[in-house]
């Protein structure tokens, strides 16, 4: 158990709430386990189907229940940089397979779109939707019953949340997470940054811009910041659904490679014919989610987990709110500071101590269940490690010293933390509920009262700023950018020019039904305004002038409108025909008219 009772009480809180939906779903995982997977009794077309292309002898090995067969799940294409590793895994995977005594075959792929290509496109507008069709794809790859055990190769932003929902689902199943790892570093963070706000300013041409963006993203693996994809690589890590120390590897060397040939084995391991039988419904439990919040405040992550960690959880009867990661925040201290809330980047981090000197320094100060199941086994004592390539090719693990890290600058100890919370808040008032992610904004700008500028989409606000009409203090509100208008865009291009006016000294902030994800930085932002506007929410009566105030600190988001007019005002419209055709979004549809809350992790299969 946690030693921290205020961590333990909301474990708790969390426990009783979800137990109606919780006990369904481990009886449906029960159920399931009890039927297992018996290729035998599939006739004879099917199994014939099921093997057509398997060489003979594995013919023979599936022709019955006794040789454990592993489901591969892969995200690959080489247009991801962060996915384009994952070319050459599942022969890796059948030979570790296969040395292991089973046998593996690629059961499914599922779509990766890259948010970093989309930004501003509109090819954004199916990112966050996304998710819930890489879970439904992952589970038209399982639905063969051919498998003993799945390992799901993915990495980004959509994509590890979507899996994660997928193996959840099949939660009869041992499920491995395998990752690729992040590309060496490039240009700075901090130098990328700068470079876009003199482009935004028109002080530098697209040449120079193209030739930044060029430097910082320069080869295979994980863009370097901390941004939605590596977070998912340290939740993935906490939940324990990676083998211990496997996050921040960099692909192509040969540690990545003998990790990747490990959890092939592990996965095989840890099946209903072994003595280690963990079937990852049983093993992800409310704890294992606590973890991952845990581990996403102590490292400042992505505003986005404020959703895919909602609906992860559902995906397991789990009952997460807002105001559960809202808590958890004000307890969990800052202990990393990784771009973009400091100048290192995630390899940097890694060399720094990493994940096993972060859960160490959680586990000693009892901000984490250590008595939870993972992948691994028994314990998160297990991943407060070292890992490295032992003489023999295989992976040797050395246990973390308690001492400073690596880099204090980056990666520090509990009782000396950057800041004492995590930076990850809940606002609520009058303008409904939002998130916000204050770990990159200094204290002096956390409290903003400003008239708003209504905006209905960012390249208003991009044109505003670049007439020269947005030189003084407001808070922008760009709405109409909810699930349900335009399925939830990213919204990066508002990022330099806020920065700019900020770094001109005026007082600015956002608030938005959209989203800014992991890059959330400098600007104060108040994001994933629940209910959206194209709801009927609060936001969508704000007017040009009226005062905002933005109060990070105490938890508020009001506007200063005298609460009877306020209530007496029409809601807002907005032409939105303009995001329901083109680059597929005619396809997406019905994911905009079913779609959930942000509050509730704005999905469509769980809310």
């Amino acid at each position: 158990m946690t030693a921290d009772p205020r961590i333990a009480e909301i474990t708790a809180r969390i426990i009783e709430r979800s137990k109606p939906t919780r006990e369904a779903y481990l009886d449906r995982v029960s159920q399931a386990v009890a039927q297992g997977v018996h290729r035998s009794v599939l006739s004879c077309g099917n199994l014939a189907h099921g093997f057509a292309v398997c060489s003979p002898a594995e013919k023979v090995a599936l022709s019955g229940d006794t040789v454990p067969n592993l489901g591969i799940i892969t995200a690959y294409n080489d247009m991801l940089s962060a996915h384009q590793p994952f070319e050459t895994y599942p022969a890796m995977i059948r030979d570790a397979a296969r040395e292991a005594g089973g046998v593996a075959q690629v059961a499914g792929g599922v779509p990766a779109m890259c948010d970093g290509v989309t930004q501003g496109q509109p090819g954004m507008e199916l990112s966050l939707f996304s998710r819930d069709l890489i879970a439904m794809a992952a589970a038209v790859g399982l639905s063969h019953n051919m498998f003993d055990a799945a390992v799901f190769l993915g990495v980004c932003d959509k994509i590890v949340p979507g899996l994660v929902m997928a193996a959840l689902t099949f939660g009869h199943l041992p499920t491995i997470f395998i990752p690729a790892g992040p590309m060496t570093t490039g240009q700075g963070n901090d130098e990328k940054s700068h470079i876009r706000q003199l482009y935004a300013e028109g002080k530098v041409g697209r040449k120079e811009l193209l030739e930044s963006e060029s430097k910082s993203y320069h080869g295979p693996g994980t863009c370097t910041f901390y941004g939605t994809a590596n977070s998912n690589q340290m939740l993935m890590e906490m939940m324990g659904l990676h083998m211990p120390g496997s996050s921040f590897i960099n692909p192509n060397t040969p540690l990545r490679d003998a990790l990747t040939k490990e959890a092939a084995k592990r996965a095989l391991a840890i099946t209903a014919g072994g003595n280690e039988f963990t079937p990852v419904g049983q093993m992800i439990d409310e704890r294992s989610i606590v973890n991952g919040v845990v581990g996403l405040h102590a490292t400042g992550g992505s505003t986005n987990h404020t959703m895919h960690l909602i609906a992860m959880a559902r995906a397991a009867g789990i009952q997460l709110t807002w105001q559960d990661i809202s808590d958890l925040s004000d307890i969990v201290p800052l202990l990393a500071r990784v771009y973009p809330n400091g100048l290192a980047d995630v390899n940097h981090f890694h060399a720094a101590g990493g994940m096993g000197y972060l859960i160490r320094q959680l586990l000693k100060a009892g901000f984490l269940h250590d008595d939870v199941r993972t992948v691994f086994g028994e314990g998160m004592e297990a991943y407060a490690i070292d890992v490295k390539l032992g003489e023999d090719g295989t992976v040797k693990r050395e246990p973390i010293d308690d001492g400073p890290s690596a880099d204090p600058k980056v990666l520090t100890t509990h009782d000396k933390p950057f800041q004492p919370n995590g930076g990850l808040k809940m606002l609520t008032g009058n303008v409904g509920k939002a998130v916000i992610k204050i770990s990159a904004v200094k204290p002096e700008r956390r409290l903003i009262e400003a008239p708003a500028i209504v905006f209905h989409d960012q390249q208003a606000l991009q044109d505003a700023f670049k007439a020269g009409e947005l030189n003084r203090d407001f808070i922008a509100v760009v709405r109409f950018q909810g699930p349900k208008s335009n399925g939830m865009p990213e919204l990066h291009r508002l990022t330099p020019p806020l920065g700019v006016l900020q770094d001109r000294g005026y007082k600015v902030a956002l608030v938005t039904d959209g989203r800014m994800s992991g890059a959330s930085g400098k600007v104060p932002a108040a994001i994933h305004v629940t209910p959206e506007a194209k709801d009927g929410g609060p936001i969508a009566k704000i007017q040009d002038g009226d005062m905002l105030r933005l109060d990070a600190e105490t938890g508020t988001l009001e506007v200063l409108v005298d609460a009877e007019t306020f209530a007496a005002r029409e809601v807002a419209t907005a032409d939105l025909s303009g995001n329901e055709f083109g680059m597929g979004r005619e396809l997406f549809a019905p994911f905009r008219h079913h779609v959930g809350t942000a509050d509730q992790g704005a999905s469509v299969v769980f809310g």
